[in-house]
């Protein structure tokens, strides 16, 4: 009998910390909410949502000591999952309507606005899986949900053997933007697995495979 993988999403007063939950669960989660850091540690995987201006989410993960959890989960190479916003802030730098934040910096580059006439950017919309994604295994072709004015645009890190290069998803809105980044224990989605029904679902399915 296989262990149902536990699961902390990160309560940071972000708001859709309880739709990102119950979505967890409908995938096979035991999900806690809660911003406690030794549950947080300790858990299989920890989630990360994210809604809102960059420069908020900054402020309310380092109010509960996010950022340290984050990092040190990632230091011994424990799962981490961010989602929309909480995708942003694992870049270094977020730059929005003339404000500059400093971001969690695990990833180098800067979050910037689509050029695109029309934002947000908010609907259905494909992805670009990269071969061998196992977040999208099974879900090729499939749409999902953005909500956002903003994103990464271009991936800077250079990974150099024996490190597995990072898989890469894109989608298009006005660009080329990163629409979910799996790089080691870290993976991350600039959509909302738990607004793009069933296939968000079997997406967190799939994370949720991977927490060993």
């Amino acid at each position: 009998m296989t262990r149902t993988p536990r699961v902390v999403v990160l309560d940071y007063g972000s708001g859709n910390v309880h739709s990102a939950a119950k979505a967890l669960e409908r995938a096979g989660a035991d999900v806690e909410l809660t911003a406690d850091r030794a549950a947080a540690l300790e858990a299989d995987g920890l989630v990360v949502p994210g809604v809102g201006a960059f420069s908020a989410v900054m402020n309310a993960l380092r109010a509960v000591r996010g950022d340290e959890i984050i990092d040190r989960r990632l230091a011994g190479g424990r799962p981490v999952l961010g989602i929309c916003v909480g995708m942003q802030v694992l870049f270094e730098r977020g730059v929005e309507r003339g404000v500059d934040t400093e971001g969690l910096g695990e990833w180098p580059g800067i979050v910037t606005e689509l050029p695109a006439p029309v934002l947000p950017h908010m609907g259905w919309n494909t992805v670009e899986p990269d071969e061998g994604s196992a977040l999208f295994a099974g879900l090729e072709g499939e749409r999902f949900y953005f909500v956002h004015s903003f994103a990464a645009q271009e991936w800077l890190l250079d990974v150099q053997p024996p490190y597995p290069q990072p898989r890469l998803t894109w989608s298009e809105h006005g660009g080329r933007f990163l629409a979910a980044v799996e790089n080691g224990p870290l993976s991350a989605t600039q959509f909302h697995p738990e607004k793009s029904s069933d296939a968000g679902i079997r997406l967190l399915g799939n994370w949720l495979g991977t927490l060993g």
